[in-house]
């Protein structure tokens, strides 16, 4: 397998997905032998857009950004699931940050709010719940975190 990720440049973790894929398809050298490019990819990518062409694909990049406001959802998940559909179209992890900072600076989005010094509290919680261990029982219970600021 390091050899197959030496020689085509991928992560050791993406060799391993092809292959575990190919061995849950029943495929052994053989019959992989016998296929041309385009049925293996299709075999092993269904409903994918496998195409070689020269052109990357860019996603949608207002997509990503509202998917990122959803809990546990990350760029890297987003990526993960736009380089499985366009598996030979796709930029790379780096590019696809590098290409959704440079759209994300193009949006002239803003709302400037100025506040008073005291005049109003903003209260909200701080994310998931936390653990809180009693000590001589060793019971756990959860709390949820809130944070004020005046």
């Amino acid at each position: 397998m390091r050899q197959i990720r030496d020689s085509l440049r991928l992560s050791l973790g993406a060799v391993q997905k092809i292959t575990c894929k190919a061995h849950e398809l029943g495929l052994d050298w053989e019959a992989i032998e016998k296929l041309d490019d385009r049925q293996l990819a299709n075999a092993i990518y269904p409903e994918s857009d496998t195409r070689t062409s020269g052109s990357l694909q860019l996603p949608d990049w207002k997509d990503v950004y509202k998917e990122l406001h959803f809990k546990h959802v990350t760029k890297h998940l987003l990526w993960e699931e736009y380089a499985q559909q366009y598996p030979n179209r796709s930029y790379s992890y780096p590019q696809y940050c590098h290409l959704y900072s440079e759209w994300l600076k193009k949006q002239k989005r803003s709302m400037r709010q100025t506040h008073k010094a005291g005049d109003k509290l903003f209260v909200d919680y701080a994310g998931q719940t936390v653990p809180i261990v009693q000590g001589d029982t060793g019971e756990v219970r959860f709390a949820q975190i809130f944070v004020a600021v005046l």
